[in-house]
């Protein structure tokens, strides 16, 4: 196997980011069906004295063969602020590549965090560092430098999701989810539309209005048991 590193993606505008980093991917979720990452990679940094974490950023993709890390060690220079790196582990859900070390490098280039499509390790040094990691747990045995070899910003697999060098990634309490963002706006505006209403939906639902009613899940019924 050898390498194929090709160049940086264009990174997503910032007005978008914006908004992307507000909206919820449970709520995009009512909407849209491609592009939510295997429910099993989640934020190592959502529970506990961590406040909930939630980024958006451009996905830089990394396929990475099952013991080896060398190409990872060798591409961290290039990530920027807003990147999310994510790590297609090639169907290896046993060694953890990213620990303590490469969580530092990984934080000093500024990147808004990572999504492994594996383990991490080192958990403690990671809340230390408050590098957002989305992930499938912790494990205790680390990759090596072999030198097998990778590729860098192609299309790669997470989690059953298609990631596109460039894509949009959003990643919250719930998981993760990447869209090319030519198409991602007019979800992410109708998701923060329907947040902002929500509040006042709840209060409704306090007070007693029921939810059937509400969300014409009654009538539904009501018309098939009249049928």
């Amino acid at each position: 196997m050898s390498y194929d590193i090709r160049e940086m993606p264009p990174q997503v505008s910032a007005g978008l980011l914006e908004k992307a980093a507000r909206a919820e991917t449970a709520t995009i979720g009512h909407r849209r069906h491609l592009g939510f990452v295997d429910k099993a990679i989640q934020g190592v940094l959502s529970t506990g004295a961590f406040p909930v974490q939630r980024i958006a950023g451009t996905a830089v993709t990394l396929a990475l063969p099952g013991q080896d890390s060398t190409l990872l060690h060798h591409v961290i220079q290039f990530l920027r602020p807003g990147d999310v790196l994510v790590i297609d582990r090639l169907g290896d859900h046993k060694h953890a590549c990213l620990g303590g070390g490469v969580a530092a490098a990984i934080k000093a280039t500024g990147c808004a965090g990572v999504v492994i499509d594996g383990p991490c390790t080192d958990l403690p040094e990671i809340e230390d560092l408050a590098l957002p990691v989305w992930c499938r747990g912790v494990a205790p045995i680390t990759t090596r430098l072999y030198d097998i070899g990778g590729s860098f910003n192609v299309p790669v697999c997470c989690g059953g999701a298609v990631v596109t060098p460039g894509d949009l990634l959003i990643a919250d309490f719930s998981g993760v989810l990447v869209m090319p963002p030519a198409e991602a706006e007019s979800d992410i505006d109708w998701a923060l539309g329907k947040q902002e209403g929500e509040l006042e939906g709840h209060k409704r639902l306090l007070a007693g209005e029921k939810l059937g009613e509400r969300t014409g899940a009654s009538a539904m019924v009501a018309a098939k048991l009249g049928a």
